[in-house]
């Protein structure tokens, strides 16, 4: 009887543990304190961006001829007008020193013939004064107006004829200037196609040749990037945007908005996208940027500098969050009304306080409204 009693309370005891090994155990989570700060209405690229150069010129010769000098180096910076190549120009300068000199006879010759020509025109006048006095013969006068009109004539066509040779020592001097290529403004030479004694050729129509210097303006830098059609109808410019180069990562550079393009890329097998200009202001002067760096742009279409906000990942369809209740141990889900958002903090409006701890990430199987948690840290927003 007495050991009837004692096996009772040891039965009751296996049961009551077995009964609490066979409950749910609470899972262990990271919690999230909701906190204040800025949130942010952002459009991005939807493809990297490339860094570019407001101004880059393909250089090329209109004519073609050897190379006699080369001037610069790739990477050497010029300045606006500085000489970058020449060609020959030996027969050019001849065909120069000639019309020169076939300027100086034509204006000899016309300088002759103008004198010739007011001689005559003074001998008329003074023969036709005489004639009024009825000293001389009217034929005489006659011939007299005859060799003026005659020498005003010579004098008209020596004048033409220098003023051709000048047009065409214009021509030869522009024929010569082309032979030299200078830089048409200040930049870094980026590449050159033309070495001393080889032959450079003008591109034929339709048939793109690499130019003979490839000049950039580096002190004038753009990033060029591609925004979805549906976010490019929200930018517009002067709005202030968060530049990221990958050569220079964990860096952020401020920009503006300066032009949307007015039409939309359809590339296939990608989205429809129109591209965004942006400028760094300022330009960062500390750094050497080369153009062709690929680049990602943020354009801040609005901003809240202290609002409520919860990671944008801890949010559950239907604009809801798992909202640890302290008092019962368990997780409850709460319904909010949102505002500002972007791919990282979302604003909350309504139901949620500051101080309340919500579940850090959805990633974790098994949680779910009612589920028991045991809180283990706070987690990284």
């Amino acid at each position: 009887m007495n050991k009837g009693w004692i096996a009772l309370p040891l039965l009751l005891g296996l049961g009551t543990a077995l009964w609490w090994w066979q409950l749910p155990q609470p899972l262990p989570v990271a919690l999230l304190s909701v906190q204040r700060g800025a949130v942010e209405s952002l459009v991005a690229n939807t493809r990297a961006g490339t860094l570019k150069a407001c101004r880059r010129s393909h250089l090329s010769f209109n004519q073609g001829g050897r190379v006699e000098q080369r001037l610069v180096n790739e990477g050497q910076r010029v300045a606006a007008g500085e000489v970058l190549l020449r060609l020959r120009q030996v027969e050019l300068q001849a065909r120069v020193e000639e019309a020169q000199a076939r300027g100086r006879g034509l204006a000899n010759q016309r300088q002759q013939r103008c004198l010739q020509a007011e001689l005559e025109q003074r001998d008329h006048r003074r023969l036709a004064s005489l004639q009024a006095r009825q000293l001389v013969a009217e034929d005489r006068v006659d011939q007299s107006a005859t060799r003026a009109r005659l020498a005003a004539l010579a004098c008209t066509r020596a004048a033409s004829a220098l003023e051709e040779a000048e047009a065409n020592l214009a021509l030869q001097h522009a024929l010569l200037d082309q032979t030299t290529l200078r830089a048409p403004f200040a930049g870094i030479v980026a590449e050159i196609n033309g070495e001393v004694g080889e032959f450079v050729t003008p591109s034929p129509p339709g048939i793109p040749t690499p130019p003979a210097v490839d000049l950039i303006d580096d002190s004038c830098l753009y990033v060029e990037a591609p925004i979805d059609e549906v976010d490019a109808a929200q930018v517009q410019p002067g709005m202030p945007v968060r530049i990221t180069l990958d050569a220079f990562r964990g860096q952020h550079f401020s920009g503006q908005v300066q032009r949307v393009a007015p039409f939309v890329r359809d590339l296939e097998r990608q989205a429809r996208t129109a591209d965004v200009e942006v400028r760094f202001e300022p330009l960062p002067d500390q750094l050497t940027l080369l153009t062709g760096y690929s680049a990602d742009v943020e354009v801040l279409l609005q901003q809240r500098p202290d609002a409520l906000r919860i990671p944008t990942e801890s949010l559950l369809e239907g604009e809801r969050v798992l909202r640890y209740d302290p008092l019962a141990g368990v997780l409850r889900e709460v319904s909010l009304r949102l505002g500002l958002a972007n791919w990282r903090w979302t604003e909350v409006l309504e139901g949620l306080s500051e101080g309340d701890r919500i579940l850090a990430s959805l990633e974790q199987e098994g949680l779910a409204d009612g589920v028991a948690v045991r809180p283990e840290g706070e987690g990284e927003p």
